[in-house]
């Protein structure tokens, strides 16, 4: 594994010095995943998109003065999980602003009249709905929250998540990204994934760059989410998400990071993170699936056929055949995954609720991926 002095030396290398880094992360990525490539089929559920938070590059965010701030109804939960189950999915992320309640009185009206104080408790019962009238698993990535919270919940997710987004205290700053985000503390969102260890609970997390972090902040994140997972052992995935511009937000014309940087930064990852963390980079992104493979990567993350990215709606996803094409061309077969990996599939670990543990084994091959691989590639 890469040491802090070393990868500190990495910043800004390109041409062949970023060549061979690429070859040592994929080298690692062979010997511990060999040539295949994995993703999970899901269902996107924004259960609301109020949130207490405003970070200066988000489109998901509504407030109630626009006019679109929502809460999603049980009904409208069903329905769309019940498209993803016709369509193959076996997952239903569940992705929400955080804690619109403590902001906005609206949303605190709006729960009451579902019969709830909180958006958590909320959550809680759609996830349980999903469990009791579908078969999909739910992963719930409801932002920080604390050791009570995680607990109630871990009975009706298969997993969670939560992207740490960088560790720099600097991005907390008047007219940085994370200005006026109470949840993006970084010692918050650190002790989120502490507790998620501490109730064992299979978790996804990553860093999201371009957003105003230096070199150094992007490494110290890696590492800090490295030496969590060494202390507890359920990290499963890191995600590497490069910034994107978007229209109407603070950051509108903030630099993108560019196709070297991000390769640097994947590479990184691989190097530095113990090598079971599954490393994830989203394809809708920047369709450049042969340098992101190169890079170190073993996942692509959730791919919908039924709903959009609703963080990113102006990234469509790419088409499963055509993925599953892209990959075998460079060697790879594309397998489809469970929302939580096989390495947390042992009911003896404990990572999992008995409720839901009960249902792996017809949900996941010997392997651990999922047993029903959909059919249209």
């Amino acid at each position: 594994m890469l040491k802090r002095s070393e990868a500190l030396q990495l910043e800004g290398i390109t041409g062949p010095d970023l060549f061979s880094l690429c070859q040592n992360a994929g080298r690692i990525r062979d010997e511990h995943f060999g040539r295949v490539l994995t993703y999970s089929r899901k269902v996107f559920i924004p259960l609301t998109n109020m949130c207490r938070d405003t970070c200066g590059y988000c489109t998901f965010v509504k407030t109630p003065k626009s006019g679109e701030g929502n809460i999603m109804l049980p009904s409208e939960v069903l329905e769309t999980v019940l498209k993803g189950q016709k369509q193959g999915c076996k997952e239903a992320l569940f992705s929400l602003g955080e804690k619109p309640e403590a902001r906005y009185r609206y949303a605190k009206d709006k729960l009451a009249m579902l019969g709830h104080d909180a958006m958590l408790d909320y959550v809680r019962e759609q996830a349980q709905a999903v469990l009791e009238k579908t078969s999909l698993l739910p992963h719930i990535n409801a932002g920080a929250m604390s050791l009570a919270e995680m607990r109630a919940l871990k009975p009706v997710a298969a997993s969670m998540g939560m992207m740490i987004e960088s560790t720099s205290k600097h991005l907390m700053k008047k007219g940085q990204a994370h200005f006026a985000c109470p949840d993006k503390e970084p010692e918050i969102r650190l002790n989120t994934l502490k507790y998620a260890g501490q109730l064992d609970i299979p978790f996804t997390t990553g860093i999201l760059i371009g957003i105003g972090e230096t070199w150094q902040d992007r490494i110290d994140s890696l590492l800090a989410i490295n030496q969590i997972h060494q202390e507890y052992g359920h990290i499963q995935e890191v995600i590497v998400q490069n910034f994107r511009a978007k229209a109407g937000t603070e950051m509108a014309k903030h630099p993108e990071p560019d196709l070297d940087d991000m390769r640097r930064t994947l590479a990184l990852a691989r190097l530095i993170l113990d090598p079971s963390i599954s490393l994830q980079a989203p394809p809708n992104l920047e369709e450049r699936y042969g340098s992101y493979v190169s890079a170190g990567i073993n996942d692509w993350g959730g791919i919908s056929p039924v709903t959009q990215d609703f963080i990113n709606p102006e990234r469509a996803w790419p088409q499963i055949d055509s993925l599953a094409e892209a990959c075998r061309g460079l060697g790879y077969d594309l397998k489809e995954r469970l929302t939580v990996y096989p390495q947390y599939l042992d009911e003896k670990r404990g990572y999992l609720d008995p409720a839901l543990a009960s249902r792996m084994p017809f949900l996941a091959a010997q392997n651990g991926l999922a047993a029903e691989q959909w059919k249209n590639f």
